[in-house]
């Protein structure tokens, strides 16, 4: 695991948890709109388009909340903090900016330049 203080550790525990409550609160917020727009008569939704349920958004959001798992995990386990490409320490900054980080920048580089469509998603 990264060498971080126990204060670091803990802002980073707190950061997993706020991001992870955050995507919980977008995800049921997203169905329960889309639950608005439901037909009652019919039990489905009045309008399938895009508009009424943004699935690539849960989905984005629901795989962050995975990582965001993966991470508490690691951190649990002290296996948090190392990038999964090269096993260098990701950094306390980058972590705290975006809690789910699981590369190093030199490596999330190198990545996004290999798989540009995962980085970019799109419809």
């Amino acid at each position: 695991m990264a060498n971080f203080t126990e204060d670091q550790l803990i802002q980073l525990k707190t950061a997993l948890e706020k991001r992870y409550l955050a995507l919980k609160d977008e995800v049921n917020n997203e169905l329960s709109r889309a639950r608005a727009t439901r037909d009652p008569e019919q039990d489905v939704y009045a309008d399938n388009s895009p508009d009424d349920l943004d699935t690539a958004l849960i989905d984005r959001q629901i795989n962050e909340m995975r990582e965001l798992e993966m991470s508490m995990e690691y951190l649990n386990e002290l296996e948090f903090g190392d990038c999964i490409d090269c096993g260098g320490e990701i950094g306390f900054e980058r972590l705290l900016a975006q809690p789910s980080a699981q590369r190093c920048i030199e490596c999330q580089s190198k990545y996004e330049k290999a798989f540009p469509q995962e980085a970019n998603p799109s419809l």
